[in-house]
């Protein structure tokens, strides 16, 4: 290969790896920046709240991005939550009633099937940082 083809292709790969690095630093500052938004919104802590999904099996109903193991299929996906306009049908989706909701479900919407857990206000926060985080999926190409 001629030595200036071999400086060309040189360029195409450092060009091609810069591109890759700079996609991944700005979709982790983006993730970032999704993060502190959620948590100053619920005043909770997303990564804890992650935990508290898991802890309470949420999982077991719902498929939750990002929770190992949260591939239920009875409920709802929780897939891009952060954008949606409602919850449980009929709520507007704000933190408020996101973390009333995570709560006192039945309170909210009686004979619905999302039972009772006894999730704690600090939990209920928690929670919803994490779910605030969740954008929606983009399909596989």
């Amino acid at each position: 290969m001629p030595h200036s083809l071999r400086f060309l292709f040189g360029l195409f790969v450092a060009a091609a790896l810069l591109a890759i690095g700079g996609g991944y630093v700005q979709h982790r500052q983006e993730q970032h920046e999704t993060r502190i938004v959620a948590e100053q919104l619920t005043h909770g802590d997303s990564v804890a709240g992650e935990e508290a999904i898991q802890r309470y099996g949420c999982g077991s109903c719902h498929e939750i991005q990002g929770v190992a193991g949260a591939d239920g299929g009875v409920g709802p996906s929780l897939s891009g939550i952060a954008v949606r306009t409602e919850l449980a049908g009929h709520l507007q989706n704000d933190p408020a009633n996101m973390i009333r909701w995570l709560r006192d479900p039945q309170g909210v919407a009686p004979r619905n099937g999302m039972p009772n857990l006894g999730v704690s206000e600090k939990d209920a926060r928690d929670m919803a940082a994490y779910l605030y985080t969740l954008k929606p999926r983009m399909p596989p190409p």
